[in-house]
């Protein structure tokens, strides 16, 4: 059976050995990096850094390629949307306005619009390949003990645990119903014309919604049977204690952090101008 979108994918590699403590600490320090900068350069050395960083965890493209293509269509249609409603917005940062052909009224294509999507669709490169490495490479149980370990109530970290692990049986609820509606004569191959094959793929929504919720209850009343949210504290089986690869990797995510906010920030601006 292929792999299910977004659930933990056991690999043995460094990325893996790390705690789910140090991944989301040095995932906070990633993502936090790459929204406050609009410096190219930086942006350009962390995409490449997270490249390098998926190759060393192992996961294969094509067990994240659904998850990633979907991303890019919604990065095109977010690109869309800046040009439409603020089609000079480079112009206003930059302070130049470098036309390449004019379309209608305020809209024209500059190279300062063009740079500064370019830098946006940067940072989606840069933070979600390292969103999607968290995910992949952290086992639900672990990241709830991570959270918790950070200070997160772990009744928020259990129901964040609940949520990663329930990705993969939606999934495989959707696709038994469907083999079963498929099997009583409810086509959603391409030989059926595609408004037929939304209105079929729909009529698994019902079902799907409804074993949903049974699961839910079952493990609701399975909770409140066992006492679940009486105490104030609770341990965790998954919790690992730190390695010296974790302190390693938080140093360096840290010295990172603090390099680009420096390089960002040193002449009073986030945005890199080769204008």
């Amino acid at each position: 059976m292929a792999a299910e979108m977004l659930s933990y994918i056991d690999r043995k590699s460094p990325v893996h050995q790390l705690t789910g403590v140090t991944k989301l600490i040095c995932f906070i320090l990633w993502s936090t990096a790459a929204m406050l900068t609009y410096d190219t350069r930086i942006l350009l050395f962390l995409f490449l850094i997270s490249i390098l960083i998926f190759i060393i965890s192992k996961i294969k493209l094509e067990e994240i390629l659904f998850v990633l293509l979907f991303i890019l269509v919604f990065l095109f249609i977010n690109n869309v949307a800046i040009y439409v409603f603020s089609p000079q917005e480079g112009v206003k940062i930059y302070g130049s306005s470098h036309v390449l052909f004019e379309i209608s009224g305020r809209y024209n294509v500059t190279l300062e619009q063009l740079f500064y999507q370019l830098n946006i669709t940067l940072k989606y490169f840069t933070v979600i390949p390292a969103a999607l490495l968290f995910i992949v490479t952290t086992h639900p149980s672990e990241f709830a003990a991570s959270l918790n370990r950070i200070g997160v109530s772990y009744r928020i970290s259990y129901a964040v645990s609940l949520a990663l692990r329930y990705i993969p049986d939606v999934q495989r609820d959707f696709r038994n119903i469907a083999r079963a509606q498929q099997a009583r004569g409810l086509d959603m191959s391409r030989k059926e014309k595609l408004p037929k094959r939304i209105k079929n793929a729909a009529s698994i929504l019902a079902p799907l919604i409804l074993s949903s919720l049974n699961k839910i209850d079952t493990i609701s009343n399975a909770m409140e049977l066992r006492g679940f949210g009486k105490n104030k504290k609770r341990t965790w089986y998954s919790a690992r204690p730190f390695q010296k690869s974790d302190y390693f990797a938080i140093a360096l995510f840290s010295i990172l952090f603090i390099v680009t906010l420096i390089i960002t920030f040193h002449d009073g601006s986030r945005f890199y101008n080769p204008f």
